[in-house]
């Protein structure tokens, strides 16, 4: 990928690019809907039920394991950037900065697969405990404990998916990112239907048909993948594959990255749950408006990833003018998102969360909190952009430090007073803390990146 872009030129690379990531990034929601319609169609809901409560197991496993999506990404863009750059010119793009390209993706592969045998060893401790925890009565954990059996054999495609889909991103390959998700996504629609409507497997049959349709994906990005270097040079690479100074920035960024994940999903789950404290009512409108917060994340994490990719390539290649343009390109277009989802469902509220529920208390209560999504989905979006900004760089430090923070100094201490006051505003104004403060701390190390100073030092 050429990095001597205009702004025009950028413009384009950065529209497709992102273009790219949110229609890949809308399937993932769009099998979760025909998977729940299949379900949804037996005569026993108890399969339904029990899958739902099965995937908040996954959800929360795999949600655990994202950097190494994240990670791959920053790493595969800055060693590109350093090959095509002013130093790879200078070295005349020298065979070690060819191959630090595939070193990253070797080296997270290898981890991706090592934690997928070992979720496998491990399936009925996790079985055990994360059942244990949500309950439900017996025919419902039989059918999640059958989607469960079947969907854990896939755990080891899964994450290597992440991987390459990470490296994919990292290099700018969009189309391929598009290929790999319509492949993934369309098989499971139809093993969902053989299993599901033909051979009558039920919950064990949608399970078995997410693994199989990740070992699909993972065969397509594996011709890819052949494609981009012959097989005979993979042998090549065992020698660096080790390097002391690599490994343990991987290692750190990975940390950084799986602590901001883990933190930023219990904070959603403690406002889920004290919504529940207020009564079923603000729960089912609370719930309401985080499915818009998580619609526009879909959104708004493609503009993130194609921001991920281009600044990682701008910083490797040392181009701080790029690296400018993209904030403010970045910026821009995921305010505009983010305000524009918001402003939507608060100016009709009615009509857009009529499309959710019926029930007139709920649509009520929504109309009286729903401007709250315009602070929330407006620093979150610019909190997501800046996220993709330093995962790009590799930043894992302040991506660490500030999610920490915001939960604990923005988000903690006004969530407890809603709890304690019974407040649903002042829940809500928790996470306006907890977007402001992320926002603040990334934004407050943005000037430190765009200089030429070789101190200047992020991890």
């Amino acid at each position: 990928m050429d990095i001597n872009l205009t702004s025009g030129t950028l413009l384009s690379r950065f529209s497709r690019l992102a273009i790219a990531n949110i229609i890949a990034n809308l399937m993932v929601p769009l099998a979760g809907i025909i998977d729940t319609a299949f379900l949804g169609h037996l005569a026993e809901i108890h399969h339904l039920g029990g899958v739902a409560l099965a995937t908040v197991i996954f959800n929360v496993v795999y949600w655990s394991f994202g950097f190494l999506r994240m990670g791959t990404t920053g790493l595969t863009a800055q060693a590109q950037g350093r090959r095509d750059g002013p130093l790879g010119r200078s070295l005349g793009h020298r065979t070690d900065l060819y191959f630090d390209v595939y070193l990253v993706l070797v080296r997270n592969g290898l981890v991706a697969l090592a934690i997928g045998f070992a979720l496998l060893l491990l399936q009925e401790p996790i079985r055990v405990v994360g059942f244990g925890l949500l309950g439900g009565d017996a025919d419902l954990r039989q059918a999640g404990e059958a989607f469960y059996y079947g969907r854990i054999w896939g755990s080891p495609a899964v994450l290597l998916n992440f991987v390459i889909l990470g490296w994919m991103l990292g290099l700018g390959q969009g189309r391929r990112v598009i290929v790999l998700s319509v492949v993934a996504n369309g098989s499971n629609i139809i093993l969902d239907y053989w299993f599901i409507q033909r051979l009558g497997w039920a919950s064990g049959g949608a399970g078995v048909a997410t693994s199989l349709s990740q070992y699909l994906m993972l065969g397509v990005g594996m011709i890819y993948l052949g494609r981009s270097l012959p097989w005979r040079e993979w042998r090549t690479l065992g020698q660096d594959l080790w390097q002391p100074e690599a490994l343990g920035i991987m290692v750190r960024l990975n940390r950084d990255i799986l602590i901001r994940t883990f933190v930023l999903v219990m904070s959603f789950a403690l406002f889920t749950h004290w919504s529940a404290t207020l009564g079923t009512t603000v729960l089912a409108a609370n719930a309401l408006m985080l499915q818009v917060f998580t619609l526009t994340s879909y959104v708004v994490d493609g503009i993130a990833f194609a921001t991920e990719s281009f600044a990682g390539q701008f910083w490797g290649a040392q181009d701080y003018q790029q690296l400018r343009r993209l904030l403010e390109m970045g910026g821009g277009f995921s305010l505009v998102v983010g305000l524009g989802f918001a402003l939507g469902f608060a100016l009709w509220p009615r009509s857009l969360f009529g499309l959710m529920t019926d029930h007139e208390a709920v649509l009520v209560t929504v109309e009286q909190y729903g401007w709250w999504l315009v602070p929330v989905l407006g620093l979150g979006a610019i909190a997501f952009m800046l996220d993709g900004y330093f995962l790009g760089l590799t930043a894992g430090k302040w991506l660490r430090l500030s999610t920490v923070l915001a939960t604990l100094v923005g988000f903690l201490p006004l969530a407890l007073l809603g709890r304690w006051w019974h407040s649903p505003p002042l829940l809500w104004l928790a996470l306006v803390g907890l977007m402001l403060v992320r926002s603040l701390i990334l934004a407050s190390r943005v000037p430190s990146t765009l200089t030429q100073h070789p101190e200047v030092t992020l991890g």
